[in-house]
């Protein structure tokens, strides 16, 4: 049974925990983690599906040496509900639904598109220029104070750069040039997906628009240095759908699994905005992107992505379910797509035809919410991260995984605790290989009724260090490591 981490936590709490073993002297930042806190209300209602929770961050302060807490490793730790238009409405009574929970009415789709875009965003936490912003699938973020936690209020998308209705939670850092890459989903007659940027300092620009006949649901999308990467499923959507009267399924039933249309690749030139090309492959879905990159001077681009073979992935997470331990879904598969860009680069997109793309799996583990070093971002990579799932599945992660995608070699660890999150990996500052650092990762003892944050060895996932928060966490989604999140010293 997997019930027990789809409970409600209701407190919030600061607190200073003590480590069991040795915290690395570099590990000085913040892992800031988000995730779904609560899924019933004071007025006796509740949401349906685990993606419609009350967004929770959670803050994880290293302090090796304990410079803020007067002496041995500790990690201070803190959780916070975002205070959003979505939490006032559910603590009023007032929550009417959101990604796959509740009916809506023509009225509140229009609101929700045109005047007030949901705001629980409970997926990950990232930094757009000076401030640090939760996340979701509609273009509102939430600026939080990276400190307290404490909501700071909306985050709209700014300038004259298109927009949309739908997008991306994960969006993606060049770590060449600091810009902070965006997908959105514009429904209209022709609709579009729009590739922004916001640099540095914050401004976005219009990087390119790609348009599609019917948009598909899309949670991420890839990043190398000279292309972004859509890949668009067959869980396809006619946006005319939203503007029928009357009373809808939510959201996310809106769409439909078309598996004849297969599934486009659409590969983006970053400096010129050019389809390049846009091969279809094989259906299938998935949500996350590990990284990207390109070889062969840049006429090919690889990336790394976790699938599995259809939408019933979705399904699978309802509540109702997942509180079964009926997860048999979920379990993914980390495959490598290489496209050959051929004849494409540097004619228009009517080159795109010659392109192809081959398709190859990395491994027979079964994978949650894969990740690979921030250091390799944009260029090849070796390792990639993830939570360890059985196939078939009944119950959530049991471990941590380490695949080797060079030589398809797997580590594991699942020591310590039942069931583990999403594992960051941290570089290590002057590390020599590609796996030199430690991969964070929350647990849940089950029997303890506590969760746990482990730090692992990145070479051999050895545990390293671990501390005990005051209480047992919800599965949560997706975490950031802010280097420069650094605890005040002692005075």
């Amino acid at each position: 049974m997997a019930h027990s981490g789809f409970h409600s936590l209701r407190e919030e709490t600061a607190a200073s925990l003590p480590v069991t073993g040795d915290l690395p002297d570099w590990l000085r930042g913040s892992l800031i983690r988000n995730g779904p806190g609560a899924f019933s209300f004071p007025d006796g209602s509740a949401v349906d599906h685990w993606f419609d929770g009350l967004a929770m961050l959670y803050r994880f302060t290293f302090d090796p040496g304990g410079r803020a807490s007067g002496g041995g490793d500790a990690v201070h730790y803190r959780n916070r509900f975002l205070r959003t238009d979505a939490y006032e409405a559910a603590r009023s009574g007032e929550f009417d639904g959101g990604f796959a929970t509740g009916e809506t009415t023509l009225r509140s789709r229009l609101a929700g598109f045109l005047t007030a875009p949901y705001d629980n965003a409970n997926i990950v936490a990232e930094r757009v220029g000076d401030r640090y912003v939760a996340l979701t699938e509609s273009p509102r973020g939430v600026g939080f104070d990276p400190n307290t936690l404490a909501t700071t209020g909306p985050v709209d998308r700014e300038g004259d750069a298109p927009s949309g209705q739908l997008s991306c939670a994960h969006f993606k850092r060049d770590p060449a040039t600091g810009a902070l890459v965006t997908l959105d989903t514009e429904f209209g007659r022709t609709s579009r997906y729009h590739v922004t940027a916001w640099t540095p300092s914050g401004d976005r620009r219009h990087v390119a628009t790609v348009p599609t006949e019917k948009p598909a649901y899309i949670h991420s999308f890839a990043l190398t240095p000279r292309y972004v990467v859509v890949t668009e499923f067959p869980l396809r959507l006619d946006p005319r759908r939203f503007l029928r009267p009357g009373r809808q399924a939510p959201f996310i039933e809106q769409f439909e699994w078309e598996p004849d249309r297969g599934t486009r690749i659409a590969v983006v030139d970053r400096t010129t905005g050019a389809v390049v090309a846009e091969p279809v492959t094989e259906p299938l879905f998935g949500f996350h992107h590990v990284n990207a990159f390109e070889r062969a001077g840049g006429s090919e681009v690889v990336f790394d992505f976790e699938t599995v073979p259809d939408a019933t992935a979705i399904d699978s997470l309802y509540l109702e379910t997942v509180r079964a331990g009926e997860m048999g879904a979920i379990a993914g598969r980390v495959d490598r797509f290489a496209v050959d860009l051929g004849g494409a680069v540097g004619t228009d997109r009517y080159g795109a035809a010659e392109a192809t793309v081959s398709r190859e799996r990395l491994s027979d583990e079964g994978t949650a919410l894969p990740t690979a070093s921030p250091a390799r971002w944009c260029r090849e990579h070796r390792y990639v991260y993830a939570m360890g799932m059985d196939a078939p599945v009944t119950e959530w992660a049991r471990r941590v995984v380490k695949l080797d995608a060079e030589t398809g070699a797997t580590r594991t660890f699942g020591d310590g605790a039942d069931y583990f999150g999403e594992p960051v990996f941290v570089p290590a500052p002057d590390g020599d290989g590609e796996d030199d650092g430690v991969v964070l990762t929350v647990a849940l003892d089950v029997d303890a009724d506590r969760s746990r944050l482990f730090v692992l060895d990145g070479e051999t996932l050895a545990e390293r260090a671990r501390a005990t928060l005051p209480h047992a966490a919800p599965f949560d989604f997706h975490g950031r490591y802010f280097p420069e999140l650094r605890a005040a010293a002692a005075e």
